[in-house]
């Protein structure tokens, strides 16, 4: 059923999936895998063209998706706006092309299109996405969101379908703790809240530790309480790392940005952000508060800030680059799925 469902649909959040959508995709990531081990060609979208616009840099995104359509028999175009015809305004003056007329062309020569679009790109909180949402609007290709300010839905995919190799396929009842933790770097809120509320609508308990004035947006906490309410796992927030660590299964320590960014700026992001250098993800409190907690984060990873180096270099510990290989796995079965492939 899921190929028929999946064809030409847009991913701009995982929440737009069904369960059945998503567990189809966790089954052809798998199945994709083992093949890629196996040393099988396969080729669902010969001569299939994926549009990637990056408005922000990338390592894994770019790479992962580029690879990812190599490896399905397509090729995929690396698109930087600034050498387009493009503007982002809702009434073009003259500076550039509107997203409906870009749109409108990327449909006759492509199959698909990326895009990734963070807050330092725009002017307020949801801008990005909804500016992502634009696009979809006169798409007739799928659109797939590769991190918004809003919602990451691949890094959130892919962090599931890693946590499902690692402790099994039935997340139910194991504690996720995502933590907020300082770095000198201004980050988006995006990774951290889709993956904890996809976590929690896969049955796992998340606990979300900030310190004051870093709580996610009101969006993304209605939606994760929503999944628990309806029978999903367990969520609660609170402003105390220690309290969050205890019992958990995975740790995922990361920075984002406060959700008044946007009004204050970016200095004074920094000055906030840097009261709470004690939030810090170590071996001491692993091992005196946590269920010998994995390490799982989205990359890049601060070290020494977010978490300390010899947890991030403890292969018993760190699941970081099985996670970064899975944006490969997964993102070929969202474009096999999305852009009309057979296997």
């Amino acid at each position: 059923m899921s190929w028929y469902n999946l064809k030409g649909k847009h991913l701009i959040a995982t929440k737009d999936w069904s369960d059945e959508d998503l567990r189809f995709l966790f089954d052809l990531a798998a199945d994709l895998k083992r093949r890629y081990y196996a040393g099988e060609i396969v080729h669902p979208l010969p001569d299939r063209e994926f549009y990637m616009l990056f408005f922000n840099d990338s390592t894994r995104t770019r790479h992962s998706f580029e690879t990812a359509m190599t490896q399905l028999g397509g090729h995929a175009e690396y698109v930087n706006p600034e050498n387009m015809r493009l503007t982002l305004d809702r009434v073009p003056t003259g500076k550039g092309e509107s997203i409906r007329d870009t749109m409108e062309v990327l449909n006759r020569f492509g199959q698909g299109l990326g895009i990734r679009l963070l807050s330092s790109s725009v002017s307020s909180y949801g801008e990005a996405t909804r500016l992502v949402e634009e696009f979809a609007t006169w798409a007739r290709i799928p659109v797939i969101n590769m991190m918004s300010d809003i919602w990451h839905p691949c890094q959130a995919l892919t962090d599931l379908f890693t946590l499902k190799e690692k402790l099994g396929p039935d997340l139910r009842g194991k504690k996720l703790v995502v933590t907020w933790a300082y770095s000198p770097h201004c980050r988006d809120w995006a990774s951290s809240q889709e993956t904890a509320a996809l976590a929690v609508r896969m049955g796992m308990d998340v606990t979300v530790a900030q310190p004051p004035g870093y709580g996610l947006s009101s969006e993304a906490v209605e939606l994760t309480r929503h999944y628990a309410a309806a029978g999903g796992g367990h969520f609660q927030m609170v402003d105390d790392m220690d309290e969050a660590l205890r019992g958990a299964d995975v740790v995922y320590p990361r920075n984002w940005i406060s959700l008044d960014y946007h009004g204050h700026g970016k200095d004074a992001e920094l000055e906030l952000s840097a009261k709470f250098k004690d939030w810090s993800y170590n071996r001491g409190k692993r091992n005196k508060l946590t269920n010998r907690a994995l390490l799982m984060h989205c990359m890049p990873i601060d070290r020494e800030n977010e978490a300390t180096s010899d947890l991030i270099d403890d292969p018993e510990v760190s699941i970081l680059y099985d996670e970064a290989e899975n944006r490969l796995h997964v993102q070929k079965a969202i474009l096999a799925a999305t852009m009309g492939g057979r296997l």
